[in-house]
């Protein structure tokens, strides 16, 4: 492992353990929250559940997406197919992330609403718009970094 990624590297672990923590803690007494307060529409809570825990997980795949990319970093083959590819993941467990918490939104600004605590909607607003622009910068280095690579595939042609 080179001095130059691990310090990348403890930071991703260290993004992964807040999730984690949440996903144990947090969000099973939410879900019985929202259940309570939507008795007529119980079965959001489980829609409520399998889409924080659906994000949860393309989370962890973004992640996992980050960690490869940084090990082709280290392998010195960061301009390669597989980096595109590792962007190209990034891009979509972001635009998962986005799509899933649009889903939570309205029972999420219900929540905030009914326990009075208006931060939780923002908090819901902060992370979509967060994953949006994640997407969009996986998507814009995705293409910088495949035009590189047809660049460098033309140059190695040139005689």
């Amino acid at each position: 492992m080179k001095r130059e990624t691990i310090f990348l590297k403890l930071v991703i672990v260290l993004m992964a353990l807040p999730a984690i923590a949440i996903s144990i803690f947090v969000v099973p007494p939410m879900t019985g929250f929202v259940g309570e307060i939507l008795p007529k529409w119980e079965f959001l809570k489980y829609v409520f559940m399998l889409t924080l825990y659906g994000s949860a997980i393309a989370y962890f795949a973004a992640l996992y997406q980050t960690l490869k990319l940084l090990g082709y970093i280290d392998k010195g083959i960061a301009f390669s197919e597989r980096s595109v590819k590792a962007l190209k993941n990034i891009k979509y467990c972001a635009l998962a992330i986005t799509v899933l918490f649009i889903l939570n939104l309205p029972i999420i600004l219900y929540t905030a609403e009914v326990d009075d605590a208006p931060g939780l909607g923002g908090l819901g607003m902060i992370i979509t718009f967060g994953a949006i622009v994640i997407a969009v910068f996986a998507a814009v280095l995705q293409k910088l970094l495949q035009n590189a690579i047809d660049i460098k595939s033309e140059n190695d042609l040139t005689v």
